[in-house]
């Protein structure tokens, strides 16, 4: 089983999903981690062998794919030319209707090869090849689409499958066969813990050959089953034999090698607190498990959990019609609850399967329970309320449920914790039901298991379309493709460059990168902007005319959503690919000067900065900086006839000394007193301040030099 186990690194536990007390999911033999998909939720390394590229002799390249050549001017204009020759024309038709039949990777040489017999010429031949290259990364993506949505199918349809059965060894038979599937691994096993043996036992194994291993018992903490069994925690190794940090027996190690098994993953199967026993996915050959695997297989241990459970409570209630008829019907009562949760689930989950949205999933939960329903995410967000007041979600509670794998209740609200193995991904909560019965109990926890798998679907499409928008700011940004793609392409994420749009940049002083990326991507999809990280900075286009109200909002936003100051360094507003790479490079300046002044947890742009705004910006607008540094001053000198620019200038040059001053300008001092009175009003009380004297000073050197005109 290897049933072995050890703590932390390549081959340590992972709570659920993810590697516990490390965060490597290197194996023992120091082998680096399968690359992964984070946004498609699907590994990389897991999936088939890349389709073969087509070389300019037409034949699928068996060897590594070299990059992508990135569009210049002259390979632009060639691929514009050649779209208007039929070979090229023909071709791309042709690779067109490849994509839409999804033929076989090897079918996309056949057009090259076509039109170099029909004596196109190199440039066609040229674009053609680039129309290859791109079709076969199509027809990848989708692949890795359809392989994740195939997944989230299976799982699915497992849980329609597991909760039709009601024999246990079928349930058990089913669970194992459905995880040798789902994680395409060699052999499949489940173990029963035995209370009062104390120790856990193989109970159904798929895809193994040797009796010794299909018969074994592990005690509490040997091997990686028996670590499992005692800690409830995941464990995987990328090869068992050779790993030390496992408690290795004789008959353990001999049974595993007579198995020929390395690479072991085991997640436990709980009911509440309690587990019962762990489902394992194994291989004959070294190599580490991905995170997606881990996810995937402790999911479906839920749902066998649950199945087991149903099947066992079936069997105990067959059992008990037969032994006590006096007790006839407290079991009809009890079995009509375990089919009210049953049928409840598969409605819920067929909910699910249809597309149902969390508002649609809580409607269902507050009709199935006949009580007010909240749906939060992991940040607190509202997702979805049906008769409930607003609240927000209750974190003792929220912890109590994660913790102990059950719902909880606090001050009258039920509150179910919504995990994928460990990770948190949101709450429940269930208002107006005090006196939630047990099967009820288990029916709202089933909820929450339910809700799992639409926030995980949910996630992985927020996931993949976050990584098409960075993929898009990128070429925005880098001036990556002409002006007309980069449009159209934004244009489908509905996102229009002919708009205004302002370029902002955000720092964490304290925040994880991953975490302040991750809010500013709720953000940029609050806003219909894009966001993603280009030059290692997390990078924001958004539709605004007003920059630097709208980076002091999002400064605020990410702040709160981050729980750690966000400075936030805007430019803009600007129009055009062209453009906004240009204000891209002046709000990485705006962000440097907020960071040198101390400026931290603040949202600007240049032109807030005052006269430094000046000097760092690509245009020096000096008649805006004097309007905006001088403005109501002027605006009052035009309005009234009155003398206070002229005023101000014999302030300053008097040393800021009045009775000075109304020497330089001939009138008493009181006027000098009353004229500074009215410009504080104008200004502001703080206008002698340091940083506003020397900015009001450079705007009165500016006036004079323009000629001292009013609209200056």
């Amino acid at each position: 089983m290897g049933v072995g186990g050890g703590s932390g690194g390549a081959a340590g536990r992972i709570p659920e999903s993810t590697v516990a007390g490390g965060g490597s999911w290197a194996d023992a033999t120091g082998r680096a981690p399968e690359p992964t998909i984070t946004d498609g939720g699907s590994a990389e390394a897991a999936s088939p062998t890349p389709e073969p590229t087509a070389t300019d002799s037409g034949s699928p390249d068996a060897g590594p794919r070299t990059p992508e050549p990135t569009a210049t001017g002259s390979g632009q204009e060639r691929t514009h030319a050649a779209a208007g020759h039929p070979h090229t024309a023909s071709a791309l038709r042709e690779l067109l209707d490849l994509l839409a039949s999804d033929a076989p990777a090897e079918h996309f040489a056949r057009p090259a090869v076509t039109a170099r017999a029909a004596g196109a010429t190199a440039a066609d031949l040229g674009a053609i090849d680039e129309a290859t290259q791109t079709a076969l990364r199509v027809r990848r993506t989708l692949n890795q689409h359809q392989r994740r949505e195939a997944e989230l199918t299976a799982l699915f349809d497992t849980a329609g499958d597991l909760a039709a059965l009601r024999d246990l060894d079928a349930v058990l038979r089913a669970i194992v066969h459905r995880a040798k599937l789902l994680l395409r691994t060699d052999v499949a096993y489940l173990s029963l813990n035995d209370d009062a043996a104390g120790d856990t036992y193989m109970r159904v194994t798929d895809g193994s050959v040797s009796a010794a291993f299909q018969n074994l018992r592990l005690g509490m903490g040997e091997g990686l089953g028996g670590l499992v069994a005692q800690t409830a925690r995941p464990y995987a190794t990328g090869d068992y034999e050779v790993d030390p940090r496992f408690q290795h027996t004789t008959t353990i190690d001999s049974a595993v090698l007579e198995e020929g098994l390395h690479a072991i993953l085991g997640v436990p199967l709980r009911q509440g607190t309690h587990v019962i026993g762990v489902l394992f996915a194994a291989d004959r050959t070294a190599r580490a498990f991905t995170p997606d695997e881990g996810a995937l297989l402790s999911s479906l241990a839920d749902h066998a959990a649950i199945a087991i459970d149903s099947a066992r409570r079936m069997e105990e209630t067959r059992a008990a019609l037969v032994d006590l008829n006096a007790a006839s019907q407290t079991i009809r009562a009890h079995s009509e609850a375990l089919r009210r949760a049953e049928d409840a689930h598969d409605r819920l989950t067929d909910l699910v399967l249809r597309g149902g949205d969390f508002t649609e999933v809580a409607t269902a939960i507050g009709a199935l329970l006949r009580g007010g329903t909240l749906i939060h995410d992991a940040d607190g967000t509202e997702l979805a309320r049906v008769d409930a007041t607003p609240r927000t979600p209750l974190a003792k509670a929220v912890a109590a449920s994660r913790a102990s794998g059950r719902a909880v209740p606090q001050d009258g609200t039920w509150v179910c914790a919504v995990l994928a193995g460990p990770e948190l991904l949101g709450s429940i909560a269930l208002t107006d039901r005090p006196d939630l019965g047990e099967a009820d109990r288990r029916l709202f926890e089933r909820a929450g298991v339910v809700t799992a798998l639409l926030l995980l679907l949910r996630r992985s499409a927020a996931e993949a379309e976050d990584r098409v928008r960075g993929e898009l700011l990128g070429d925005l940004l880098s001036l990556t493709g002409t002006p007309g793609r980069l449009t159209a392409r934004a244009r489908k994420l509905a996102v229009d460059l002919a708009l205004p749009h302002s370029v902002f940049i955000a720092h964490g002083e304290s925040t994880p990168r991953q975490s302040l990326l991750n809010a500013a991507a709720r953000a940029a999809r609050a806003r219909q902007g894009l966001s993603g990280l280009h030059h290692d900075h997390v990078v924001l286009v958004l539709p605004t005319t007003d920059t630097a109200s709208c980076a002091r909002a999002l400064s605020a936003d990410l702040t709160h959503t981050t729980g750690s100051p966000a400075t936030v360094g805007a430019a803009g507003p600007a129009t055009g690919p062209a453009a906004l790479a240009q204000a891209h490079t002046e709000a990485l300046r705006c962000l440097s000067a907020l960071r040198a002044l101390g400026h931290t947890g603040q949202g600007a742009d240049l032109p807030d900065l005052g006269f430094l705004g000046v000097l760092l910006g690509d245009d020096t607008d000096l008649d805006s900086y004097v309007r905006r540094t001088l403005g109501p001053v002027l605006d009052y000198d035009a309005k009234r006839g009155t003398e206070l620019i002229h005023t101000l200038r014999a302030y300053f040059a008097a040393g800021a000394s009045q009775s000075k001053a109304k020497e330089a300008l001939h009138v008493h001092v009181n006027t000098v007193v009353q004229r500074l009175d009215r410009i504080a009003q104008l200004l502001g009380p703080d206008w002698q301040s340091p940083e506003r004297s020397l900015e009001i000073q450079l705007a009165l050197r500016l006036h004079a030099v323009s000629g001292g005109g009013s609209s200056a």
